[in-house]
């Protein structure tokens, strides 16, 4: 396997005629800060705030500042997106990062529109705002300090600890009730978050990033996604128990979906990941999604269907009694503080 990454291969790109044939795979590709097999591309959008359609997201509003992500998840429903920019959702889409570095200065502009009514903003919508181009670039920092200037609600979705970095805004947009963070932890076992996963942090520097924010008083949910039954599924009761004692407020789960190109990804990354299970884990998924990899419908796409969900769902169910019964919800994020000048808060002054 090539080692730090998920995708094992190129695949084709669906909207161009011609591709590339890539004969002699890397032996070694470790991430060291400073990869030279990773390009940094940057882009010029004009406008970074996108309404999202889909009803079964849990989001309105999205906010990307990366496209493409070094984290390398396999299964990551973000892949395809990377066709519409020329790459493939392959190697590409973990070898060729585009950023986009005037995203606070187009989210400012946006927030003075007088049109807009105030709504929660989700950063990571399609891709990491936390990947690992973060720690040099800071887009996702400047951007909370947007969000903080403006007393705005945003939430965050994110698998990286670099999160903590940032306590000194997000403390205070905390402190008035102004996000909410939603941390993936997918596996407590680093043999297979290595394979899966392989540039996020070890579950148990997430864990830790997770009671460094409850103990600042962040509002941390943990969504274990996906549940890629075979290989993890059996996890759900140790995940949110460890979840639940580092201080999560909640719970969620998805089921894998393998739309698009990414079934022929991650097809061919189990059979080199896990060849003594590959045909049992494809099976499994199948049998959660009609007989396919993936089930295009809205609400059972990410939720499956069948007697094997149902037993899933059920463990789910019976774990999160157990571990989080204790924890109450945290109230909808507010917009009542939001001002409304192109001064930030400052302009009440």
């Amino acid at each position: 396997m090539i080692k730090g990454r998920g995708a094992q291969k190129q695949v084709k790109n669906r909207f161009l005629m011609h591709e590339y044939v890539q004969e002699h795979l890397e032996a070694i590709d470790e991430f060291d800060g400073q990869n030279p097999n990773t390009k940094y591309i940057p882009i010029f959008p004009k406008t970074i705030v996108n309404k999202v359609e889909s009803p079964d997201v849990g989001m309105t509003y999205s906010l990307n500042p990366y496209q493409g992500c070094e984290h390398g998840c396999i299964y990551c429903y973000a892949r395809n997106s990377h066709e519409y920019w020329g790459y493939n959702a392959g190697l590409d889409f973990e070898k060729v990062i585009m950023y986009k570095e005037s995203a606070p200065q187009l989210l400012e502009k946006h927030l003075q529109n007088p049109n807009w009514q105030p709504s929660t903003i989700v950063l990571s919508g399609n891709t990491d705002c936390y990947q690992p181009l973060e720690q040099k670039l800071e887009i996702t920092r400047k951007l909370l300090a947007i969000f903080l200037k403006y007393k705005h609600p945003v939430g965050i979705i994110t698998k990286n600890v670099t999160i903590t970095r940032d306590l000194d805004i997000i403390g205070p947009l905390a402190d008035l009730n102004l996000i909410s963070v939603y941390f993936s932890l997918t596996t407590l076992d680093e043999s297979v978050r290595r394979k899966l996963e392989p540039r996020t942090a070890s579950a148990i520097r997430k864990l830790k990033a997770i009671e460094t924010l409850t103990q600042r008083g962040v509002p941390v949910n943990i969504m274990i996604g996906p549940i890629i039954p075979g290989l993890n599924d059996h996890e759900i009761p140790e995940i949110m128990k460890a979840a639940a004692k580092a201080g999560a407020r909640s719970a969620g789960y998805n089921m894998v979906r393998l739309n698009g190109a990414i079934g022929q990804v991650f097809e061919h990354w189990v059979q080199e990941a896990f060849p003594d299970r590959a045909s049992k884990i494809l099976n499994q998924i199948k049998a959660a999604h009609g007989g396919k990899l993936n089930d295009s419908r809205y609400s059972t796409r990410m939720r499956g269907e069948g007697l094997m969900v149902q037993s899933i769902n059920r463990l789910f169910e019976l774990s999160k009694a157990k571990y989080f019964q204790n924890t109450e919800p945290r109230p909808k994020l507010r917009t009542d503080l939001f001002v409304k000048t192109n001064k930030g808060q400052m302009g009440l002054f």
